[in-house]
């Protein structure tokens, strides 16, 4: 069985690589010009006449090439049709001098889970190789008919329920900044394809944080629309029936203005199952002084250096724009996290893992699995000498609700989430009247490969806008720095009410600390902006308030070959 699955792993590959060979080499003189322009240039100069959709799309498949070599983030290649859908592209502008429609000639790069029609939707299963989709997913055929061009899909981690990206099939994505990290997941080979400008626009799913996580390590724009704004429909997953914590379908892009280019072709659109609300996209206006509520950290650990000046820095921007900004506090992000756990939980992961049949398990999902694998006695063994012997009372508030659980239990935790997600209304939008709340993506700025295995609770910050169900916008604030984003040497693990086990992996393990803002020097640093429900596109304006409030950065096309770790 063994030989068997890894013949099929080499030819998956080898089909893979036979293809890129078509790329032709990128050369900055020639191509650099279409990879430093937004999706939304491109489409502009397509229908000025100015550039051609083949001369669009031969730059980006060089790209994309590249990026693939540096980072392995692509799956499956679609380099030949994609070239066949540009020279039609062109012969249609040629004869009407008129676009196809919004995305025309635009290079785009979907998350493996999306179906196309032809080719294979694995997820990283070896299983699901060579079984091709017959059918396109409603927003590849929504995309295609907007006249964007596919070039390929890109990879996720195992079963998708972790920010790490590897699996057996495809294996491990890098950061595209520093190969010693992740690139984040689940939609992490989204993000670095993106990131190294191998992409013009990308779309990814959310149900823990897998827009937002990646976005931030990997310097790109993402928004997390309320559910029910995008489409689902043709999107793979392995936890099929599970509906407690909906999936999240949105943009990640190189700019707020592409993320808002998405979202105008996509939300409202109805598709087979009608489980869309109906509500296309509605323009905004904001006043022109925001009132924003932010905060540090989510109580589950204490944030980094790097991260708690992320938001800093986004706070005094705001703040010298003319905006008005107040910390609050709120107890609930923890009880958000209890109530995720205790609901992704409910089935001992019986169904997810089922679909690994014969595939090894990857290493980022051992703690998020654990709780339901061990006996009930060994679990409550675990919490008694988490609080007993380290002091921790963070760390068994969580792993005690990871267990498989009654329909009673499971209708409980649901209801649970409900009034999370009803006192968060009312102790935070409507006590404080926000616009916005400016919040951290993660407690570290990144991982290293193999942390996720241990620091998978770190998803905290990003899994309490799912349980609320808020838009969020990633907008790429800074970059890791050495000699600004050193940890106190004199912290105390658990001293602010952390959990005293992550904050001593996290900051005070010795050589295998993963903390180390030397290492992750270069790295960049995102925040969160949220807004309440049905408020997508207010959290779309507010992310260019933010955006132009911190100024120029180093982030966007072409930022990769400019930035701190860049290079070619």
């Amino acid at each position: 069985m063994g030989n068997q699955r890894n013949a099929l792993i080499s030819s998956k590959q080898t089909a893979r690589g036979v293809v890129l060979a078509s790329a032709p080499l990128y050369d900055p003189l020639k191509h650099s010009l279409f990879t430093s322009a937004t999706a939304t240039e491109i489409v502009q100069r397509i229908s000025a006449g100015e550039w051609t959709a083949s001369q669009v799309l031969e730059a980006y498949i060089a790209r994309a090439a590249q990026a693939q070599n540096k980072t392995n983030c692509l799956t499956e290649v679609l380099f030949e049709d994609a070239r066949l859908q540009a020279n039609q592209l062109d012969k249609e502008f040629a004869a009407t001098q008129k676009v196809r429609g919004r995305l025309h000639g635009v290079p785009m790069t979907f998350k493996d889970q999306f179906e196309i029609a032809g080719y294979d939707a694995t997820i990283g299963f070896t299983h699901w190789a060579n079984k091709p989709s017959t059918d396109d997913a409603f927003l590849v055929s929504l995309c295609r008919a907007e006249g964007a061009i596919i070039i390929a899909k890109t990879n996720v981690p195992q079963t998708m329920f972790a920010f790490e990206c590897s699996n057996p099939l495809w294996g491990r994505t890098l950061n595209p900044w520093n190969a010693k990290y992740t690139c984040g997941g689940s939609s992490g080979g989204e993000a670095a394809v993106l990131a190294l400008d191998g992409s013009a626009l990308g779309v990814g799913s959310d149900i823990g944080g897998s827009l937002r996580i990646p976005a931030s390590y990997c310097g790109i724009y993402s928004l997390k629309p309320s559910t029910g704004r995008v489409s689902a429909h043709g999107a793979k997953g392995c936890r099929p029936g599970f509906e407690a914590i909906r999936v999240s379908y949105g943009p990640m892009a190189r700019s707020i203005e592409d993320c808002d280019l998405f979202s105008r072709v996509a939300f409202g659109q109805l598709d087979p199952a009608r489980r869309v609300a109906p509500v296309p996209y509605r323009p905004v206006e904001l006043p022109k002084k925001l009132k924003f509520g932010y905060y540090f950290s989510d109580l589950l650990v204490r944030s980094s250096p790097a991260t708690v000046r992320a938001v800093q820095e986004t706070i005094d921007a705001l703040r010298k724009a003319g905006h008005e900004c107040v910390e609050f506090s709120t107890l609930l992000p923890p009880s958000a996290m209890e109530v995720f756990v205790g609901l992704v939980t409910s089935d001992g992961y019986k169904k997810m893992l089922s679909y690994l049949e014969g595939d090894p398990q990857e290493d980022s999902l051992f703690l998020s699995t654990l709780g339901a694998k061990v006996p009930g006695f060994v679990r409550r063994f675990m919490c008694f000498a988490a609080q007993a012997f380290f002091g921790d009372h963070v760390f068994p508030r969580f792993f005690s609700q990871a267990r498989a659980k009654s329909v009673l239990e499971f209708c409980e935790f649901t209801d649970r989430r409900r009034e999370v997600e009803e006192a968060w209304y009312k102790e935070v939008w409507d006590k404080h009247q926000f616009d916005g709340i400016i919040a951290p993506v993660q407690a570290l700025p990144v991982i290293p490969h193999g942390a996720c295995a241990y620091l998978s609770g770190l998803a905290s910050a990003t899994v309490l806008f799912n349980i609320i169900d808020s838009p969020v916008g990633i907008v790429p604030v800074t970059r890791v720095d050495a000699s600004l984003d050193q940890m106190s040497p004199n912290l105390k693990p658990g001293e602010t009410g952390g959990s005293t086990i992550f904050e001593k992996w996290m900051y005070q393990n010795g050589p295998r600390t993963v903390y180390n803002p030397q290492e992750m020097a270069g790295i960049p640093v995102g925040v969160q902006i949220v807004g309440r429900k049905w408020d997508d596109e207010k959290v779309l304006a507010m992310m260019r308030v933010v955006d132009e409030a911190l100024g120029p950065r180093g982030f966007g096309p072409g930022s990769w070959e400019t930035g701190d770790n860049g290079g070619t």
